[in-house]
């Protein structure tokens, strides 16, 4: 009956070593109110200057939103009073962005268009506790990018999507680490109900400052089933400002917005306008480097592998990176993709890494026969974990295989003098013995006999070929 209309607002930081308009560190963790300066802290008499390095970061991320980049912009001053804002407006882009008329494909195909992106200062940060409120400056002019989309869509998992593959695009272009925890990456969701079919959008709220996919996803799913409850009884939404409790699962209302604010822009009058020239924007084009989709079209393309496996490997760009670099020592793509996509993702995504190098080693050991598939995966573990060399590794727990012919061939030999009868059955048809033949074996050498040169002679001696 009724059908959900989502645009998001997404703060991305840039990944600059200084502020926006100053020279204080952009730097996150330091003491409270250590990276300050009159500047940030909009004292009389002092003039920003724009940081070119944000500037560029911005433009980059423009142009892999394929945002067409204005040449001329022009910066305004947002007025509102709150705590943490100490200047009492905030230097942001208004009728003028920086880029406008972008979008990201997803992999349905569908399009959703970005109306605007533009260049602003992040606010401070206010800390509640039970005895009043603290404010740490440190965040005020640090630089973002905030990326409005148009009400394109359609449902908690296109808007997941959609911030996942935005975030991967920032990331891959250098323009930010994309750390939702750390606050780099936030998101506004502006949801609307209306009927089925119809054209023209309902009344809209709005949930502020989502930091993880999960939370987005469930803050949209909850404000859907409440909207539809309240429309489907006769009621109104109301037009307001909500706030997403994790833990309980739910939307709260934080302002009312009744009407729209007046936040009484008006043309910052420290900074002329920010003018680009089409050198610059094809310059800064020519630096974005090769973006996650591409990349995955390269893996299906060069390497053979299935859309899948080639998602997956892109989805982080340290694991595509580690992917790349394994292949120097180990240029098998579909086993090398095979382990990443699982195995080493697993660990990569409980805060371990593994060399490339290193892998390579493991892989290359597993190829040679030297140790099986299921030592492979417990080298990797404390080769993860710890950090060792898998050569030390195998050689410290003695996993070295038993590949050698003649050696299996003997011990092969004692194990069907031992068992005559059973040697006897399976010759007669009752071919599942192999199996035991094979344990048999494995007890033998403490499990250190390569499984598929034990399988190889064992048919070969049991059938009488050899």
């Amino acid at each position: 009956m009724w059908e959900p209309v989502i645009g998001l607002e997404i703060h991305v930081q840039l990944q600059t070593s200084t502020k926006l308009f100053c020279s204080c560190k952009n730097s996150y963790g330091d003491p409270p109110n250590t990276n300050i300066c009159p500047v940030c802290l909009g004292h009389p008499g002092t003039l920003p200057v724009l940081n070119e390095e944000a500037v560029k970061l911005a433009v980059k991320l423009a142009l892999a939103l394929n945002c067409r980049v204005n040449e001329t912009s022009y910066f305004a001053r947002k007025n509102y009073f709150y705590p943490d804002l100490p200047k009492g407006y905030q230097i942001t882009q208004h009728r003028f962005p920086l880029a406008q008329d972008g979008y990201i494909k997803l992999r349905s195909g569908k399009k959703i268009r970005i109306e605007r992106l533009h260049i602003e200062e992040d606010s401070g940060k206010s800390i509640h506790t039970e005895n009043g409120t603290l404010v740490d400056f440190n965040r005020c002019g640090v630089p973002l990018a905030e990326i409005v989309t148009k009400p394109d869509i359609s449902s908690p998992e296109e808007a997941v999507e959609f911030l996942k593959t935005l975030r991967l695009a920032a990331i891959y272009a250098g323009v930010s680490d994309g750390d939702m925890e750390k606050g780099n990456l936030r998101c506004d969701a502006n949801l609307s109900l209306r009927p089925r079919g119809s054209e023209i959008l309902g009344v809209k709220t709005e949930v502020k400052n989502l930091n993880s996919f999960r939370f987005l996803a469930k803050a949209l799913e909850y404000e859907i089933k409440r909207q539809e409850k309240i429309l489907s009884s006769g009621g109104e939404v109301k037009q307001e400002t909500r706030g997403y409790d994790s833990h309980k699962g739910i939307t709260f209302p934080m302002r009312s917005k009744e009407e729209a604010h007046d936040y009484r822009y008006f043309p910052e009058p420290d900074l002329p306008p920010l003018i680009l020239t089409e050198a610059y924007i094809s310059k800064v084009r020519s630096e974005i480097g090769e973006l996650p989709w591409e990349r995955e079209e390269r893996y299906i393309r060069s390497f053979g592998l299935e859309r899948e496996t080639a998602r997956v490997l892109c989805s982080e760009k340290e694991i595509s990176q580690l992917f790349e670099e394994t292949l120097k020592d180990f240029p098998d793509p579909k086993e090398a993709a095979n382990w990443v996509k699982t195995d080493v993702l697993k660990w990569f995504r409980e805060g371990h890494s593994v060399s490339p190098s290193a892998l390579a080693k493991i892989l290359n050991m597993v190829k040679e026969g030297r140790i099986s598939r299921l030592q492979a995966k417990e080298v990797l573990e404390e080769t993860a974990r710890e950090g060792k060399d898998p050569e030390k590794i195998v050689q410290e727990r003695g996993l070295l295989q038993i590949s050698d012919e003649t050696q299996l061939r003997s011990i092969i030999e004692e194990v069907m003098e031992e068992f005559p009868e059973k040697v006897e059955k399976y010759r007669k048809g009752k071919k599942g013995l192999l199996g035991f033949f094979v344990g048999q074996v494995m007890r033998r050498t403490g499990g250190k006999a390569n499984p598929k040169v034990v399988n190889k002679i064992l048919q070969e001696v049991l059938n009488g070929e050899r």
